[in-house]
């Protein structure tokens, strides 16, 4: 049941979306609109929200350093190595859907299912949010400008939404003016906005992603094979922790944290992300395609954990 409740809101967004562009509810320029409405305002406030009241403990960071380097090899190394293999058509954006992991709305609330209370999935969080909010918009903004001279690609980076966010919120987080404002009389007031404010997101991702989900018959081995190097490096990474990180791995609930995490899909945002890449109608479609299948994978592993592990 907890993995039902966990993930029948997901795939309700995801087919009421499908549902609402087979009826024509919703128009693609709705939809266009809509997606601007997330990408250019209301993921910027969660990610400023995010990096400005994250606790950044340095015990944890020889753990986030690997988790940060086993998600940045993917968009250097796998992602360009294996183009050919999962397909050059897709090779401008399918690296990105080698990287990161939906923590906060399939991953946590799965491993939280097994374990109770628990904050380890968000120490791996950690790096995903500095791959996904940092690394992964920079790139983005120097691979859509190309062509165009210095000054417009250093313009299109500096006025990214999304890096403006991050810098507001380290800042904010480092000199402790995040805290301060929390602590003050405003605190509730600002953290209700915030609230406010970033609530319908993961909501409105799930919708875009179900209303751009199509599987065309060219595209089914392409995301087939895209899985499978995604699968293979995954695995890799949860060997890697237990190679490196032997004494941690023993504690039991800390494995199935490693197990579940780097089990489930591409974080629900990076469909936002990488959108300036996008040549046409045909990536969208692709990208919600693989990480709908990608919720089969992680059901998979889930069911495995709690037959065998738990």
């Amino acid at each position: 049941m907890a993995a039902i409740t966990t993930l029948l809101p997901v795939f309700f967004m995801l087919a009421l979306g499908q549902l609402c562009r087979r009826l024509h509810w919703v128009t693609p320029e709705q939809k266009d609109g809509a997606n601007t409405i997330l990408f250019g305002i209301l993921f910027p406030i969660l990610v400023f929200n995010l990096l400005a009241s994250a606790d950044l403990n340095l015990s944890v960071l020889p753990v986030v350093g690997y988790v940060f380097l086993m998600f940045l090899i993917p968009l250097l190394v796998v992602g360009p190595l294996t183009a050919r293999f999962t397909g050059k058509e897709n090779a401008h954006f399918s690296k990105y859907l080698l990287t990161t992991v939906e923590g906060g709305n399939v991953a946590l609330p799965l491993y939280l299912s097994i374990v109770g209370a628990s904050s380890t999935t968000v120490v791996f969080d950690l790096a995903g949010s500095i791959i996904a909010f940092v690394v992964v918009p920079v790139m983005v903004a120097s691979e859509a400008a190309k062509g165009a001279r210095a000054g417009d690609i250093v313009r299109s980076m500096v006025t990214n939404p999304f890096l403006i966010a991050v810098t507001a919120g380290v800042l904010f987080n480092v000199t402790g003016l995040y805290s301060a404002i929390v602590a003050s009389d405003f605190g509730p007031a600002i953290t209700s906005t915030l609230s406010m404010a970033t609530s319908p997101i993961v909501a409105l991702i799930l919708f875009i992603l179900g209303y751009d989900l199509t599987v065309e018959k060219d595209t089914i081995v392409p995301i087939l094979k895209l899985s499978v190097v995604r699968i293979a490096w995954f695995a890799l990474i949860i060997l890697g922790f237990f190679l490196l990180f032997g004494q941690r791995m023993a504690d039991r609930d800390f494995m199935l944290a490693v197990i579940i995490y780097f089990a489930c899909p591409t974080g629900f945002a990076m469909s936002t992300l990488i959108q300036p890449l996008y040549k046409g109608d045909r990536e969208p479609g692709f990208v919600s395609a693989f990480t709908s299948l990608y919720v089969v994978v992680t059901l998979v592993v889930y069911t495995l954990v709690v037959l065998f592990l738990v």
